[in-house]
């Protein structure tokens, strides 16, 4: 019984993540810890074109999603995993898949290279970032520490790609790990779900990659840092439009350059909202007709009252919860608040509709 409730509870989380395993008879899940950190389906194949070759590694197999779709690009992948319960399940699965260029192995990842007298040319890791129960992201505490490993496999020739937790300080782990030839942010319908460290023999700076998959299209935004130390941007009070980046822009940090790029003016330093006279298209993120733009007063909000509204608020002393609470705002509907501090300090309240979404 308690394994029969643990298949209808993971086939339940299994559904909009991994839609093709829910639709093929006899695919077994584990639990829901692992299907939290394992990859969505539309990750997996977008990691799967990132890179190519004849051979692949997957160091840290889990649940088998990444290996499936390496699989479609590689004439040989390696299944590792050190875990008896998820290693079986994943040699089930893909047997019910059809997926016969995967060897299987259940070794830890230190282990695997140890014994490995092979070569491959890519090696993809996925270190666990959950311990004891507890959700973990620094290197030192994942399993494997990549940063123990990384020497011994980039030692072989192989180039890696490596999947860290979006929670990680980039700059910090890109000092960490070296040889970093791009950096990649992958959004989902705009929630940020991963960071790739792609890492191989490369001269000069790493690029950044911002990346959002939307059930239409994957709208990416390249960029290297020295682009974003010096871009110029100008300030301004909120004009006829207003632009949010997408989650994947924000976290790689082109706060300056995305509005040199677009031609946009920014509210404040540290207020990531941007504006415009005119209509900027293909901007990637969301865009606003702003509708009224005046100063931040509990007042002024009375006429929301029991009306929906989405709230943001960005740069701003009080959180959305305690706005809604205490203005009566409801959540929902086709109007936007956005509470924000402009470039001369001023708390200001926008209310917008949406008119556009390239994320």
């Amino acid at each position: 019984m308690k394994a029969i409730a643990q298949q209808i509870q993971s086939r339940k989380k299994a559904k909009r993540k991994l839609p093709q395993w829910y639709d093929t008879q006899g695919i077994v899940f584990p639990n829901t810890d692992f299907l939290e950190q394992s990859s969505s389906e539309k990750t997996a194949e977008f990691k799967a074109n990132l890179i190519q070759g004849k051979s692949l590694a997957d160091l840290t197999g889990g649940t088998g999603i990444d290996s499936c779709y390496f699989a479609r690009r590689f004439e040989q992948v390696v299944y590792n995993e050190p875990g008896e319960e998820l290693y079986s399940i994943a040699r089930h699965n893909f047997e019910q898949l059809g997926i016969g260029n995967v060897t299987f192995f259940n070794l830890t990842a230190e282990k695997f290279i140890e014994n490995n007298d092979g070569s491959f040319d890519w090696v993809y890791l996925d270190p666990s970032r959950r311990v004891d129960g507890q959700r973990v992201f620094m290197f030192q505490d994942c399993q494997p520490d990549v940063l123990q490993l990384l020497p011994s496999i980039l030692r072989t020739g192989a180039k890696v790609l490596l999947k860290l937790s979006p929670l990680l300080d980039i700059h910090l782990a890109q000092k960490e790990l070296g040889a970093v030839s791009r950096i990649i942010a992958v959004s989902v319908n705009n929630d940020c779900k991963e960071l790739l460290f792609r890492m191989e023999n490369h001269e000069g700076q790493a690029t950044f990659e911002a990346v959002n998959i939307t059930n239409r299209e994957i709208v990416k935004f390249d960029f290297v840092a020295s682009e974003e130390e010096k871009a110029s941007v100008k300030y301004d009070i909120p004009a006829k439009y207003l632009y949010e980046p997408n989650a994947s822009v924000l976290k790689l940090g082109a706060f300056k350059l995305i509005a040199q790029r677009f031609t946009l003016s920014k509210l404040h330093p540290n207020t990531h909202l941007y504006t415009s006279e005119q209509l900027i298209k293909d901007f990637p993120g969301r865009v606003f007709n702003i509708k009224k733009s005046e100063s931040f007063d509990w007042k002024n909000l009375k006429d929301w009252k029991d009306r929906k509204a989405n709230i943001t608020t960005r740069n701003f002393p009080h959180a959305v919860d305690a706005i809604r609470k205490r203005s009566g705002i409801k959540d929902g509907g086709d109007d936007y608040l956005f509470c924000a501090r402009t470039v001369n300090e001023e708390l200001i309240t926008i209310a917008c509709k949406k008119i556009g979404e390239h994320n």
